[in-house]
């Protein structure tokens, strides 16, 4: 499966974390590393770029405006009117916050991960809206794409390196019974951002596999989406009928990038997705 378009002709250094507001309908994606909080709105073609003082790993919706940010030293929330102010500050040296995604129930599941990935130097911390922080995985190397089935009983996690998305049982008391829900073969690509469908099918970007992969419930490769990219970053769904699969993509460690890396792809009618919730705080 291909028929991408490119949506944002860009140079992100590490484009990631696609994320669709429908309140404001446009589409919320970063680059990690040039410390940017970007939107675009498809409709009208309007773009805007915000400057964060650090690295910012996710960027999501909040319930009352504005946007929850997981940074270098913890999450910090932006209001409307641009302050800024922490949510749950912990600086740790040598390591930043990664992907983020907000639960059924309204909290914020943030990963992270050391600079130099150390094996077991990242964690995955659910927070809710008063700041409150528990830590639900304290040995990952690099937290990235988070997820939860449609009936929210399933969630699905990837640490990269391992080449693993896991699947636990989810209620309100948290995760449980981790297991494998696939395993990425040998040259392939390594797992990073995902989303889930509408189906509860999974889709995975790979990092340096140059594609987007779906897998049904039942973890059985069904779909992929060839990109010309080597380092695809992460995919949501977004667009009025959440039917147009966006893919962040990364400029950073090509020695001949493609003209397309770094830039906000976009594959039309790819399926059909679930309305994600904002953050509570």
């Amino acid at each position: 499966m291909t028929g991408y378009e490119v949506a944002v002709r860009a140079q992100a250094a590490l484009g990631e974390g696609p994320t669709w507001d429908p309140a404001a309908g446009r589409l919320i994606w970063l680059d990690i590393l040039g410390m940017r909080v970007c939107t675009y709105d498809p409709a009208t073609g309007r773009r805007t770029v915000r400057t964060t003082e650090q690295h910012v790993g996710a960027a999501k919706p909040r319930a009352g405006g504005g946007l929850v940010l997981n940074l270098r030293d913890g999450v910090g929330l932006l209001d409307p009117d641009g302050a800024f102010r922490w949510l749950h500050h912990e600086p740790v040296p040598g390591r930043r916050g990664n992907d983020a995604a907000v639960a059924p129930d309204g909290s914020l599941w943030a990963g992270t991960m050391r600079y130099d990935e150390a094996a077991g130097g990242g964690t995955l911390t659910r927070l809710t809206g008063d700041g409150t922080a528990r830590t639900v995985l304290s040995d990952v190397t690099v937290s990235n794409g988070t997820g939860w089935s449609p009936d929210g009983r399933l969630m699905y996690h990837a640490d990269t390196p391992t080449r693993r998305v896991d699947v636990y049982d989810h209620d309100a008391d948290g995760i449980r019974n981790r297991r494998t829900f696939v395993g990425i073969e040998e040259g392939a690509g390594f797992p990073d951002g995902l989303t889930v469908d509408a189906d509860g099918c999974v889709w995975v970007a790979l990092w340096d596999g140059g594609a987007v992969r779906r897998y049904t419930p039942s973890g059985v490769l069904d779909r992929v989406v060839t990109l010309p990219t080597p380092r695809t970053t992460a995919c949501a769904f977004g667009g009025p009928g959440l039917t147009d699969l966006y893919v962040t993509t990364a400029r950073v460690g090509l020695s001949a990038p493609h003209p397309t890396a770094g830039s906000l792809l976009v594959v039309p009618d790819a399926g059909r997705g679930v309305a994600q919730p904002a953050f509570e705080g």
